[in-house]
């Protein structure tokens, strides 16, 4: 019996130290140089592996910009929908591309949207509202069934997770529910237009994996990957993720994630560059799987932080007063660019 039991520990502290064993993300590297003047603010990314498929944060139509792996500018898929502030990009399985019509800098809007715009440049406008008010909202996730979530932008590191109550419906409103929130804490990254303090907590894009297994986050300075083995993003969001850095992007808000596991972000301004980061998915083998039976959740299904959960809280006081002027300083750039 306490030979079972030793081994039985031995086993067991060798799952801890796999899984608590620290891989480091290569750096990022430059795939090539955005300079078309019309992608001069992009704010999104998606990836069929062959293709980048861009947005730009304006514009008077529903575009997407289809680039080849060296940034050159292939093909425009526009729509006649005119957005308000699309601020992400999602492309579904059967090659729909969802825009996320959610920005509200000053928390103004009665609704926001999702725009669905086909390759052939047909749209279809799906308005929503959110329970509690308005927010601002950088990140869309999209997962294998079609289920879009809003992840807001909060300069205090804790950002709510929306979903639709019910179906979609055209032009709707669709009620949103919030259904969790997700914890980001503080990196020493340097990058992004505020204090990396504050940016490195914002999130200002998401991603989810063509097979629907990896979720990614982003913010100004740092992309976190999500484990999402069964496909459930909430369950993923409560897991332990793996960081990469990303640092020195200008104003990073666009982030996806290639089929083998490349990890490709992009900042806003032209002539910036488009960056890889082979093998990022990898990291999961080794940082983002808790030991079975363990809590390592982030957040809770109901929005409060788990205690205990690997990650730092929430920071202290002391930081406030930055993250509020960071914040106006935020909403000054961006409002000053959509008058």
């Amino acid at each position: 019996m306490r030979a079972l039991a030793t081994a039985a520990l031995v086993v067991w502290l060798g799952v801890i130290g796999a899984t608590g064993a620290s891989a480091q993300p290569q750096a990022p590297t430059d795939a090539c140089v955005q300079s078309d003047k019309r992608l001069g603010e992009l704010s999104g990314l998606a990836t069929d592996g062959e293709r980048w498929y861009a947005i730009n944060d304006g514009g008077t139509k529903s575009t997407v910009f289809v680039l080849g792996h060296d940034c050159k500018v292939q093909k425009v898929i526009s729509g006649p929908t005119d957005p308000f502030d699309v601020e992400d990009l999602a492309r579904a399985a059967d090659g729909t591309f969802w825009l996320a019509d959610t920005g509200d800098n000053e928390k103004k809007r009665e609704t926001v949207a999702l725009i669905a715009l086909t390759p052939a440049g047909k749209t279809t406008l799906y308005r929503l509202t959110y329970p509690d008010g308005p927010h601002d909202t950088e990140a869309l996730l999209l997962d294998k069934s079609g289920t879009p979530y809003l992840v807001t932008k909060s300069p205090f590191g804790v950002s709510e997770v929306y979903r639709p109550k019910g179906k979609l419906a055209a032009p709707g409103p669709t009620p949103l529910e919030r259904v969790g929130e997700v914890q980001i804490s503080s990196t020493d990254t340097k990058g992004g237009p505020v204090n990396p303090a504050i940016g490195s907590m914002v999130v200002t894009g998401g991603s989810v994996s063509s097979d629907g297994t990896i979720v990614v986050l982003r913010t100004y300075t740092d992309a976190y990957l999500y484990p999402a083995p069964d496909g459930d993003i909430m369950a993923a969001l409560k897991r332990k993720p793996a960081r990469v850095p990303l640092p020195d992007e200008e104003q990073g808000e666009a982030i996806a994630l290639e089929p083998d596991g490349t990890l490709v972000s992009g900042s806003e301004g032209v002539g910036s560059p488009i960056r890889v980061v082979k093998g990022a998915a990898a990291l999961l083998t080794t940082e983002a799987a808790p030991p079975s039976g363990t809590d390592a959740a982030t957040p809770t299904a109901t929005g409060k932080p788990a205690e205990g959960n690997g990650m730092s809280t929430v920071p202290a006081l002391g930081i406030a007063a930055v993250a509020i002027g960071g914040t106006l300083l935020v909403m000054h750039r961006r409002a000053a660019r959509k008058s």
